[in-house]
């Protein structure tokens, strides 16, 4: 105990005690009202237990159940796991499906695989991803944040050495008390300072080795990383790497929070949980501890079903929300990064994938007639559309057009907000150059819109489907790798991935890589096309207009 905490001990012993204005003769009660307060404020300066110990902890256990089930609905949307980068059919290491893959490309979309799961395991649940998507950030953020404030007290206070161990003792002593739990007893209470030695072990690991490989492999999933720091992702492993360790990561929080929390109250609970509660070492008080715990425990989980039932009953108002407090995360760490494809060589034609998955099938006569005449033509007398109102006229460029611009060829990976990916050589020509054709960008123009000849495949209230399009800012739309693919692997577009012209956006996911391109044109405000949120995904799934994470 510091100088510092002895001081205030004494004072409030001292300030208490000459205060009662009668002894016990006069008044009991206020004697010991006098010694129930000393007994509260001793238990906030409490050096095993104090009160930003406590309250890190119940914000863990919180923002935990928000994290975890958010990632579930993640998972629910693609419920396979690779540790090739093609998540080639049939390689999966595991799979929480019964729908076996055809070996065909293009017959069979990430979206068909998704898996609708109730709110009250998943955050929101029902095929929300997107939603999905916003919860896992925004309670990243905040248990990352918690996470801080919890090393840094940890560290201030000197508590690290009962966390972290300082000898080698510690690990025969772990065995030991290994021994007796698996004998399925428990360790008698002397062993406990306030932990036992295996104890020690298991805390360090999960917050000085489990939580930052979280993280770090988290971050490797983010398009803005993988395109401007190819290196960085390859070192797990690529994309399904990360992912799969990312998953495991999970299962092992799980397995820590399920045995924490079991073992709170099978092993010495009448210690531990005035501890926990009250801060104090006072095992009259388990019953009120016990009481408590039990009570915070159905709140917590009722938080996190209700959340669940709260974001469903508006998913529009949500994405808002959600969007608007995770934004700004996007802008100070992802949004300077630009990406630099064209200029890596982490990634070869070594690299390239076997098997390329895609979302959204070819239009249909239904869709689009003119397309599938084209297509008929071999895409010949095929004219994309550039332009519109902003610039005052309309021009329309053929392939031939196109090729005769400067071409831009590199290897990416590709990356679904589902979690698949793939590794392709894309070629076209820079989205920027061929605007340049217009001439100057027009005054107000603040986004470009790119429309498909295909339609989404479901509006979020069930109207007729509308053209699938996408919106671009300025900074997309200048990005050196941001392109127009006429090519894939050296050879003219496949007709699944988007034939005969595709939008590349590398520093995003592959929502906003419209194929199947009619037309582009500059416009102000993305707010007055579809639903108003800059995309078919963004307004159909709630994703969000910045796809960079």
């Amino acid at each position: 105990m510091s100088r510092y905490e002895q001081m205030v001990r004494w004072w409030i012993r001292h300030w208490l005690l000459v205060g009662v204005p009668c002894s016990d003769a006069c008044g009991g009660p206020v004697v010991s009202a006098s010694h129930q307060l000393i007994t509260t404020l001793e238990a906030l300066l409490d050096p095993d237990f104090p009160l930003w110990l406590r309250t890190t902890h119940l914000l863990n256990f919180f923002l935990m159940g928000i994290v975890l089930r958010s990632g579930w609905e993640i998972l629910a949307s693609l419920p396979r796991l690779w540790w090739r980068n093609d998540c080639k059919p049939g390689a999966e290491w595991l799979r929480f499906t019964r729908r076996k893959l055809p070996a065909e490309e293009g017959v069979y979309t990430s979206l068909m695989d998704e898996r609708s799961v109730s709110p009250v395991w998943t955050l929101p649940g029902h095929k929300n991803i997107g939603l999905g998507r916003h919860w896992h950030g925004l309670g990243v953020t905040l248990w990352l944040l918690n996470g801080i404030v919890y090393v840094v007290l940890l560290f201030a206070t000197g508590l690290w050495r009962r966390l972290i161990p300082t000898s080698w003792d510690v690990f025969p002593a772990a065995w030991d008390s290994l021994i007796i739990y698996l004998g399925f007893n428990t360790p008698s209470i002397e062993h406990f300072q306030p932990y036992d030695a295996l104890q020690m072990l298991t805390y360090s690991g999960v917050v000085f080795i489990l939580a930052p490989i979280m993280i770090l492999t988290g971050i490797a999933m983010s398009p803005a990383i993988r395109s401007r720091f190819p290196w960085y992702v390859k070192i797990w492993g690529g994309h399904q790497g990360a992912r799969s360790l990312h998953f495991i990561g999970m299962a092992l929080f799980c397995i820590f929070i399920i045995m924490h929390v079991g073992l709170v109250f099978l092993v010495h609970p009448e210690y531990n949980l005035p501890h926990m509660v009250f801060g104090v070492t006072d095992t009259a008080r388990y019953a009120q501890a016990f009481t408590i715990a039990i009570a915070t425990i159905v709140v917590v989980i009722a938080l996190w079903i209700g959340l669940s039932y709260l974001t469903l009953a508006n998913r529009p108002r949500a994405q808002q929300v959600l969007v608007t407090l995770t934004e700004p995360i996007r802008k100070v760490a992802l949004n300077w990064m630009k990406p630099r494809m064209s200029r890596q060589t982490t990634y070869t034609e070594k690299d390239i994938s076997e098997f390329h998955w895609t979302n959204g099938l070819p239009p249909t006569a239904d869709e689009s007639p003119a397309w599938l005449e084209s297509k008929a033509n071999d895409f010949r007398d095929w004219q994309l559309e550039l332009g519109g109102e902003l610039n005052g006229e309309v021009l329309k460029l053929g392939l031939d057009d196109l090729k005769n611009l400067p071409k831009t060829e590199y290897i990416a990976v590709h990356t679904c907000m589902q979690g698949w990916s793939a590794t392709a050589k894309w070629g076209g020509v820079k989205l920027k150059e061929v605007l340049a054709v217009l001439g100057p960008r027009p005054e107000g123009a603040n986004y470009v819109m790119v429309t498909s000849h295909g339609l989404a495949q479901e509006m979020v209230d069930h109207r007729p489907r509308e053209p699938f399009y996408a919106v671009l800012d300025i900074g997309m739309v200048e990005e050196d790798d941001t392109i127009l693919a006429y090519e894939r692997n050296g050879h003219p577009l496949d007709i699944h991935l988007g034939a005969p012209l595709r939008l590349r956006v590398e520093s995003n996911h592959g929502y906003k890589m419209v194929k199947w391109i009619k037309s582009i044109e500059w416009i102000t405000d993305y707010a007055q096309y579809g639903d108003g949120r800059g995309g078919t995904r963004e307004d159909g799934a709630m994703q969000a207009f910045n796809g960079r994470i």
